[in-house]
């Protein structure tokens, strides 16, 4: 037996109108090619639809089996179709994001904010691109972008810039360090140094400071939160080194100072990374410009 999407139309036809002559009409088709298909179905099953002998033309126990799956099957099969259609015209998708920056939570909330209310069929969601290996996941269609500052020469993948920054050395007020116009690799061996939870390859501090001048911390302490790594640091307790936007969005007081790292800086440049055929989706296009004016927004503030 095949039973095919027209069959639960033309079944649901009949029982929300009452009659062959109404469904006909709904389904655009003659009483008489109705009445052929209805016995094809029967012919196929082995089992009467309908009794005929009734009026109104009321289902059998089959015909009420078949109801059953109608309604259950095609508001699906509408629900795919819309899905479909919204996928096609672009207004529709998914967008998973995997961020390889702790501290960039805090800058992508009110962008997902914004995304969300102009984007509502788009699906949204945000995992820690640093508990996993994120590029490979962004080409295994895993994930859809992928925050990084460390872009890499791969096939099929686009790296669309989203903002610069610094990293800045921020200690105590009251620091001996905090006479210093201009932090070095070396004067980080004798500190305490808070850190993000991160592999220390993830973390600028290290990757672009102290792991090329061979230089290792007396301690390092991670901490979770900005807000907790900067009362820590205003209370003495170490220092840590932090993206410059990071600092001026949570500025609490004045018991902590930021110094440049070394005399020409350091500067570092966020990344979007998509696949090449995803690039210039609608919707994809207009998160990476969202981000880039929230960045903007950010670094005036």
């Amino acid at each position: 037996m095949r039973i095919e999407f027209r069959h639960l139309r033309t079944i649901k036809a009949i029982h929300d109108t009452g009659g062959l002559a109404r469904a006909a009409d709904l389904l655009h088709m003659t009483q008489s090619a109705l009445s052929h298909q209805i016995k094809g179905i029967e012919d196929q099953a082995g089992v009467a639809l309908f009794a005929r002998r009734t009026k109104p033309l009321r289902l059998s126990a089959a015909g009420i089996k078949m109801l059953a799956a109608a309604e259950k099957i095609l508001p699906q099969m509408a629900a795919l179709e819309a899905d479909f259609a919204g996928l096609l015209s672009g207004k529709a998708g998914r967008m998973h994001i995997a961020i390889e920056c702790h501290a960039c939570f805090e800058w992508l909330f009110p962008v997902l904010e914004q995304f969300r209310k102009a984007w509502p069929e788009v699906d949204v969601d945000i995992r820690p691109g640093l508990a996993f290996d994120a590029l490979p996941a962004l080409r295994r269609e895993e994930v859809d972008l992928v925050v990084s500052s460390d872009p890499e020469d791969l096939t099929e993948t686009n790296f669309t810039p989203l903002f610069d920054y610094e990293p800045v050395f921020v200690a105590a007020a009251t620091h001996p360090l905090a006479k210093k116009t201009v932090i070095e690799a070396e004067d980080f061996r004798d500190q305490t140094l808070i850190t993000y939870p991160v592999d220390r390859a993830r973390l600028d501090v290290f990757s672009q400071l102290l792991i090329p001048a061979k230089v290792e911390p007396v301690a390092v302490r991670q901490v979770e939160l900005t807000a907790v790594i900067l009362l820590l640091v205003a209370s003495n307790r170490g220092v840590a080194v932090l993206p410059d936007w990071v600092v001026n969005q949570i500025k609490y007081n004045a018991d902590y100072v930021t110094r440049p790292l070394t005399k020409g800086g350091l500067t570092r440049r966020l990344f979007a990374a998509t696949r090449t055929e995803d690039t210039q989706r609608p919707f994809v296009a207009h998160l990476i410009r969202l981000a880039r004016q929230e960045a903007v927004r950010m670094q005036r503030a």
